[in-house]
């Protein structure tokens, strides 16, 4: 069993002002993403410029933190948020969905071609490579945060977190587990996969399909919100039943992409 490194959730204290390590890694993520995509354009034949790269990361930005918000709000503790209308805008004490997110930036995405008269699935399979990025840097925010731990394990690498709540027994590290498959894995698959010409959606549709993949194998290991528990016979998770939706339109994304085989 490893020891779980106790890190203060707060990273600068400032009495009327605090900066949470939650928040840092947020910022870290995007700022991360950022620099990785205009890396893209400085050394590809991309029709992109940096100012429209800036332009599609606050829109992005934007979309990540009112529907992730939203998401959480909506998905996971509507009767709480109900009761305690103000904790909607504490974002840095955590709650934030990635499906929310995702719809979130879907809706971004959409108005930003509006905005600049370039196809949704152009954008989309420009910007989804560097995802992952922002996902692992807030997975780490959130195992600072103690929050997100997997279910009881006698492995090697099992830890006891210091809520309460989880109680004196090791469990996994599933916010780790997620930020390796998640973050690290998953941005090394699309940013090789996106390094080629792709038919259009093909980039798109294989980070939906990986997403939903390594979300759904990990929420097997990791302890549902006790306020909504398991949704079918102790297994099924509102992680999952969202992320299924997401293997499937993957599949279909990738399947209709290379039938038309129509290249970005």
């Amino acid at each position: 069993m490893l020891v779980y490194p106790e890190i203060n959730p707060i990273a600068i204290d400032l009495g009327i002002l605090q900066v949470r390590w939650y928040g840092i890694s947020f910022v870290a993520g995007i700022l991360l993403a950022w620099w990785l995509l205009l890396r893209r354009v400085n050394s590809s034949r991309q029709t992109w410029t940096s100012e429209q790269v800036a332009d599609l990361i606050f829109y992005a930005t934007v979309g990540i933190i009112l529907g992730g918000r939203l998401g959480s709000v909506l998905f996971y503790n509507l009767p709480y948020y109900l009761q305690q209308p103000v904790a909607v805008l504490k974002i840095w004490q955590g709650g934030m969905s990635f499906h929310g997110g995702l719809l979130g930036v879907m809706v971004a995405v959409w108005l930003f071609g509006r905005k600049t008269n370039k196809s949704f699935f152009s954008i989309s399979d420009f910007i989804v490579p560097v995802v992952p990025v922002g996902l692992g840097s807030g997975r780490i925010g959130n195992f600072i945060n103690g929050e997100l731990w997997g279910s009881p394990s006698d492995l090697p690498w099992a830890m006891v977190f210091p809520d309460p709540r989880a109680g004196a027994i090791s469990r996994h590290p599933s916010q780790l587990y997620e930020a390796f498959l998640e973050g690290l894995v998953l941005f090394i698959v699309l940013w090789w996969f996106s390094s080629r010409p792709r038919p259009a959606m093909a980039v798109t549709g294989l980070f939906l399909l990986g997403y939903g993949g390594f979300r759904c194998a990990i929420e097997f290991v990791r302890v549902p919100d006790a306020h909504i528990g398991y949704l079918a016979d102790d297994w099924l998770t509102t992680g999952q039943l969202l992320s299924l939706p997401m293997i499937i339109i993957g599949f279909v994304m990738l399947f209709i992409a290379y039938r038309n085989s129509s290249t970005v």
